[in-house]
């Protein structure tokens, strides 16, 4: 595919790298072209830059800028250009904490660690396993407060790629867990265990040895793919961490994705088995069509996707029947009386013996009527020849017609114990022309047609999270997809007079401020950009500039209070039912809503603390969406005002995916203190989920993991009932007003009762 030209120029690149080294200046060119060649876009570069001139603010020397600048597109090469602008402020992350040590260690490690990992989410994981070492090392006052270095993150991020050459990221993941804990109370036994020189770190590395490493046999598998398939695709790894809900097998635009190792099974070395997943995935790419989903029930679908990879594996075999021994020893077994038909729903008992069935039609050993007669149909019609995907659909509705009974609507589902893990996930074989609740659209040219696509309104692609599910006890990975932009402006005037409409209201919070607002104020030298000239930075710069060295750009300075350090983030749900207007009100829950946040933002303006605010509703997990009105770094001004003035009622509240962006976001905030507001008025509900109390359990996790990233959460909320349900998600952090048209008074005043 040919690159896109890119709208910069050489200069226009220079210009934007505002780096004072005189070292990292004299490699930029080389190191631009090298960017120029790797980067595919004008997103990527930018990205590229904005990270190298934070690392040369952050402080840390000319070191980590040197490598970043030499190693940075090289490393994205490999794992996808997002990965970019995460590899610079994961940096910048380390550097601002305790352990600044670790930043060029780090730095250095992203290189070989790419090359081993080959995969953006490989490397998100290698990312947050390195902060789950740190927190787990780093020593703390009470468990929060971090003094010292971690005495080992350092050499944790030296010696990753040597223990990646043996293992993959599960397996380091395993052994880095093991050294942190094992040795937790003893500094040098840790830093012993990490630089693989004490015996408990050889021994935990050797029983994490096992299996077959795709990194390790990429070549081999490649030409296998072209002597046996004439394919040259590339094969790309995917982690292996969650073994609860293992990732399937897939291909799209990209490659191959396929499971990071393979450990051997019942005689199968496991490079027969990647021989095996692979020569399935092929034979799809060969003899498959498509086909519409929309037209046929989930359970039809099902049936269709087993007579369809039976078709190809058939055809398969034909062509190589050396496949046929690895097929038939990798097909898990289930016996006839497995399922429990009395209390439970045997659909994939039944589609798990006929797929054996199909694939090994003498010596399955079932009686079952249907599974045989649908085996002797397929098989008949194998042999007659010229086969297509539409005979495959024609079987799959048959015998889902044939063979449904009345157990198959009970509540408890019968789960094959293994799954036939030499098969892909067969996203390639629907084509859905609506979109349903239970389905993803896999066919990038059907989504590209749809007027209706989810996101078609947003600039960035969608942010995925996970989704508690209470029932199963775990996470369902990547479920969600919130979708990100600024919210569209409107006229201003509107809440100017909302302002004037409540001039009692705001001269009151006004004095308050006056007493909240701490006194102290510290200067922040050193500043590129700041309010005021630091005379005595500015003098030295023209002493050095005179005497014909560089001088130091950062001549500014800034202040702040010394006694407040608080981001605030609030989020206002804007889900249908805000439009409703309340008994005893003239307005509805929208215009109160408008009223009390600019109130509030005017409030928080005054106050001088960093103030964020957005809106959220939600389409099905597909499509969440967060309109963000005002930014930590806006100020409260017509840019903002224009944006909340037309905000407006939405769909669905889907609530937990909306905290965890709304976190993300915070998270990130240099602050000693951050605060996350919700202003709703129901409880959690999406059109695609008909048990409610699944989306309450998800927002009650999602409060659980920001409180764990020191985001405290309040609530205040709008529904006199609703005392069982928000205290279920925010426990007692949370205010419910009895009378709805109080809040443009109650909302600012329930802020400085919080902060103050």
């Amino acid at each position: 595919m040919a690159r896109m030209p890119f709208e910069s120029t050489r200069e226009d690149y220079r210009d934007r790298f505002k780096c004072g080294f005189d070292q990292a200046r004299e490699i930029f060119d080389p190191c631009l072209s090298n960017a120029l060649e790797k980067l595919g876009s004008d997103k990527a570069m930018d990205d590229f830059l904005q990270g190298a001139n934070l690392l040369c603010m952050m402080g840390q020397g000319v070191e980590s800028v040197l490598i970043y600048l030499e190693e940075g597109p090289d490393t994205v090469a490999l794992v996808g250009e997002a990965m970019i602008g995460d590899l610079a402020h994961y940096a910048y992350k380390l550097a601002t904490s305790t352990n600044a040590p670790a930043v060029v260690p780090f730095l250095q490690s992203m290189l070989p660690v790419a090359r081993r990992l080959e995969c953006g989410e490989a490397m998100q994981g290698f990312l947050d396993l390195g902060l789950e070492i740190m927190r787990e090392t780093t020593p703390s006052i009470h468990g929060h407060h971090a003094i010292h270095p971690s005495p080992v993150l350092d050499r944790f991020f030296e010696t990753a790629p040597r223990v990646l050459a043996w293992l993959n990221l599960a397996g380091l993941a395993n052994w880095a867990r093991f050294g942190a804990r094992a040795h937790a109370n003893d500094p040098d036994a840790q830093k012993a265990y990490f630089t693989l020189k004490s015996a408990d770190s050889r021994t935990m590395l050797q029983r994490e040895r096992h299996g077959t490493l795709l990194a390790d046999n990429e070549r081999r598998l490649g030409y296998y793919l072209q002597a046996l398939w004439a394919v040259d695709e590339p094969l790309v790894p995917y982690p292996t961490l969650d073994s609860e809900t293992p990732q399937r097998p897939y291909f799209d635009e990209h490659g191959l994705r396929l499971p990071d190792l393979f450990d051997d099974h019942d005689g199968i070395p496991g490079i027969d088995r990647y021989r095996a997943l692979l020569a399935h995935m092929m034979a799809h790419l060969e003899w498959s069509g498509t086909i519409v989903a929309d037209n046929y029930s989930p359970m039809q679908r099902l049936a269709m996707e087993v007579f369809e990879d039976a078709r190809v594996e058939y055809l398969a075999m034909e062509r190589y029947p050396g496949l046929c021994r690895i097929f038939h020893a990798l097909h898990p077994r289930v016996a006839e009386d497995d399922c429990d038909g009395t209390r439970q729903s045997c659909v994939n008992h039944r589609l798990m013996m006929l797929s054996l069935a199909l694939l090994d039609p003498r010596d399955h050993g079932y009686a079952d009527p249907e599974v045989n007669a649908f085996t002797e149909r397929f098989h008949q019609r194998m042999r007659e020849g010229d086969t297509r995907t539409a005979d495959m659909v024609e079987l799959g509705v048959g015998f889902m017609a044939r063979s449904r009974r009345p157990s198959d609507a009970f509540a408890e589902v019968w789960f094959p114990p293994e799954r036939v893990e030499f098969r892909d996930d067969n996203r390639h074989l629907w084509r859905f022309i609506e979109e349903g609740d239970e389905e993803e659209l896999f066919d990038r040219e059907a989504r590209s047609s749809q007027a209706e696509e989810p996101g078609r309104d947003y600039a960035l692609p969608p942010r995925l999270y996970p989704e508690w599910d209470s029932e199963g006890g775990l996470y369902r990975p990547d479920w969600v997809s919130v979708f990100d932009a600024l919210h569209p402006a409107g006229q201003p005037d509107h809440v100017d007079r909302l302002l004037e409409k409540h001039e009692g209201i705001s001269r009151q919070l006004r004095q308050l401020v006056d007493l909240l607002k701490p006194q102290n104020r510290e200067r922040i030298r050193y500043q590129e950009e700041g309010a005021e000239l630091d005379l005595d930075v500015a003098i030295r710069a023209m002493i050095d500039r005179r005497s014909g060295v560089e001088p130091d750009p950062r001549i500014n300075m800034s202040h702040r209070h010394a006694e407040r350090d608080i981001s605030v983030s609030l989020l206002v749900d804007l889900s249908a039912s805000i439009a409703e207007q309340p008994e005893g009100s003239s307005q509805t829950i929208l215009e109160l809503s408008q009223e009390a946040v600019s109130l509030l933002a005017e409030a928080v303006e005054a106050l001088g603390d960093p103030l964020a605010i957005a809106g959220f509703d939600s389409n099905t997990r597909h499509e969440v969406r967060y309109r963000h009105i005002k930014g930590f770094d806006e100020h409260w001004g017509m840019e903002v005002k224009a944006r909340l003035a037309v905000v407006e009622a939405g769909l669905s509240t889907r609530m937990g995916a909306a905290l965890r962006h709304a976190g993300h976001f915070l998270a990130h905030r240099d602050s000693d203190k951050k605060l996350l507001l919700v202003l709703t008025d129901g409880e959690p509900h999406d059109v695609d989920v008909r048990d409610p109390h699944r989306l309450t359990a998800d927002a009650r996790q999602a409060v659980k993991e920001l409180d764990a990233e020191g985001v405290f959460t309040y609530c205040i909320h709008l529904d006199p009932r609703a005392d069982a349900y928000v205290r279920e998600i925010f426990g007692h952090h949370y205010t419910i007003l009895d009378r709805i048209e109080r809040l443009p008074e109650a909302l600012p005043r329930l802020f400085m009762q919080i902060t103050g």
